[in-house]
């Protein structure tokens, strides 16, 4: 919930790597972590004025797409390449989350399809309510594309990809980029859980504690994030992507996997 990543990048290789269940149970259960932790933390955004909700559904159209692509093949690739995407995922993901902003985006012309949409809006800061700009809408669309395939393939709501796309492509700010990836992970997630539903990944004995752990811990997030300082959020976003990247490298290494 603080992140934007919907859980699924700690889940899948905490249930594989230290509880050895197959990887494609693993997804399967995070899957529903995932929609977990979506609602229980975009409630609270959507009422704080965090999340751009006219964004969120239009960028859903490319994930849910994708998420729907994803689950399709997941089933075609085996256990260790799912592995190795994973962690090249998280750690691109962590580097490209520590990349500057251009600052200088006040000569820089609106994209038209964004004004046109209406996606430009205003977040609340200690200053009172900020405007920004959306910007580059086709190529944020073109990597939600992509997202939702990674969120099909691995179970982990893609939001990785969600916010650095919204982030650093978009120039959207950090806390609006990581409220509404929390708001669209639950679409994508529910588009990959019915193709994992109907092959029998769905395991209700772990899905259900694993939803029941992520639910207090997605409001406690919600609550925490309003208050919090942005780089401080990026520098969590980054060493949780590293850390459990390593770990399932090094699980795939010794053959647990």
């Amino acid at each position: 919930a603080l992140t934007g990543l919907g859980g699924g990048v700690v889940i899948v290789p905490l249930l594989t790597s230290i509880f050895g269940v197959d990887i494609r149970y693993a997804i399967g259960a995070s899957l529903v972590s995932v929609i977990a932790t979506s609602l229980g933390a975009a409630s609270t955004y959507i009422k704080k004025g965090y999340t751009n909700l006219r964004l969120g559904m239009f960028l859903e159209v490319a994930t849910t797409i994708g998420a729907l692509i994803g689950a399709l093949i997941a089933t075609l690739i085996s256990v260790k390449a799912l592995t190795i995407v994973l962690a090249v995922v998280l750690l691109y993901s962590a580097y490209l989350s520590q990349q500057p902003k251009l600052n200088n985006l006040e000569n820089e012309s609106t994209d038209s399809l964004g004004a046109y949409l209406q996606l430009n809006s205003n977040y609340p800061t200690p200053e009172g309510l900020m405007s920004y700009q959306v910007h580059s809408v086709r190529s944020g669309f073109s990597v939600m594309l992509v997202a939702g395939v990674i969120s099909g393939l691995l179970g982990i709501g893609s939001g990785a990809f969600k916010v650095l796309a919204m982030d650093q492509i978009m120039r959207v700010p950090f806390k609006v980029s990581t409220t509404t990836s929390n708001f669209m992970i639950s679409v994508t997630a529910a588009a990959s859980a019915g193709v994992y539903l109907a092959r029998g990944y769905i395991d209700p004995g772990l899905s259900m504690p694993v939803m029941l752990g992520v639910l207090p811990g997605a409001f406690l997030g919600a609550r925490v994030l309003i208050g919090a300082n942005t780089q401080t959020l990026r520098i969590i976003f980054s060493v949780v992507l590293v850390v459990m990247a390593f770990k399932m490298v090094y699980s795939s290494l010794l053959g647990e996997l």
